[in-house]
């Protein structure tokens, strides 16, 4: 009978929302909307770095590779909870399931170290201006990066390893929006009492690094902005500090609330609350929170604009002297 259950969950349903069929329809055009906003301001972020030679700095590398792995989070994690809504069955299989959770758990780990690298760059940049050529170099800045990316792709790695030793012979259903560890470890049949170590040691271990890394930063950053003669040099670096902190604090507040909070495999009412945050809130603030408030990246949109509409009036003057 046991073996029959096992054989018989290979696939999994995900809940997703709600099951009030009047709600489907506003929150698939809502969370639609915030969804292509979200890929949009991020690729064309991505972009806008690496065509503008001026935007070809250490600041400006970190936050287009911390652009690209927003708008991956998003396409790993969005596509299928949109189609959950109007699908009848909302079925995914297990290696499916462990798939997304890779991908995701991939994006959020390298999110985490970029977000800590981009404060150092800050903290170098505002605390240490005249070494930050020195100090923050291209080979650093890439070697930054891709320990980001390492880590994350390890990160994942190690818990969907894990994932393979469970087996799942309860129900079928899984109370969330997409596959994340929690959940599945709620549905095993298999003690997964190593499955959440790991979890506390590896995810708590990064978050409690980062972490430290974005507090030392920017509590060095007041410092040295308090320390500050100019009225107005002081205020508008603690304003684009304290935005950036903001994002910072929803991003690693939301993300120890889920996993690193005693009890997390047992309590799943807040599941679904919280992960909105980091999976579609935070992807869908950060480009407006890292760029509409960098004047550098506003004066570089706004060249390609005039030069967009200087061309097409050209054009059509042209157009009609020849007529």
């Amino acid at each position: 009978m046991m073996t029959e259950n096992i054989t018989l969950t290979i696939e999994f349903i995900l809940t997703g929302f709600t099951s009030h069929q009047e709600l489907q329809i506003p929150l698939f055009i809502l969370f639609l909307i915030i969804y292509l906003i979200t890929i949009i301001s991020n690729i064309g972020l991505v972009i806008l770095i690496s065509i503008e030679p001026r935007l070809h700095s250490p600041m400006y590398l970190f936050l287009g590779n911390l652009a690209f792995m927003d708008a991956f989070s998003s396409c790993t994690i969005t596509p299928k909870m949109l189609m959950n809504f109007f699908s009848k069955d909302r079925m995914i299989s297990l290696h499916q399931c462990m798939a997304q959770f890779y991908f995701f758990c991939f994006s959020e780990t390298s999110d985490a170290f970029l977000l800590a690298a981009m404060a150092y760059d800050r903290y170098v940049a505002i605390c240490n201006p005249l070494h930050y050529p020195i100090i923050m170099s291209k080979k650093l800045c890439i070697q930054m990066i891709t320990g980001s990316l390492v880590a994350g792709n390890l990160h994942s790695m190690i818990h969907v390893g894990f994932l393979f030793r469970l087996t799942f012979c309860k129900s079928h259903q899984i109370n969330h929006f997409f596959c994340d560890v929690l959940p599945l470890y709620r549905l095993s049949c298999t003690d997964p009492f190593i499955n959440e170590l790991m979890v506390f040691i590896f995810s708590g271990s990064i978050q409690v690094v980062t972490i430290g890394v974005v507090l030392l930063s920017y509590l060095y950053i007041l410092f040295t902005i308090f320390e500050m003669k100019s009225k107005e040099g002081r205020g508008k670096a603690f304003s684009t500090c304290a935005s950036h902190f903001i994002s910072v604090s929803i991003f690693y507040g939301s993300l120890l609330i889920m996993y690193v909070r005693p009890g997390a495999v047992n309590e799943g009412a807040i599941d679904i609350p919280v992960a909105i945050f980091y999976t579609i809130v935070i992807p869908f603030l950060n480009p407006f929170i890292y760029s509409l408030r960098n004047k550098e990246v506003i004066n570089v949109l706004r060249k390609i604009m005039e030069k967009k509409i200087s061309w097409g009036f050209g054009t059509k003057f042209v157009h009609f002297e020849y007529d």
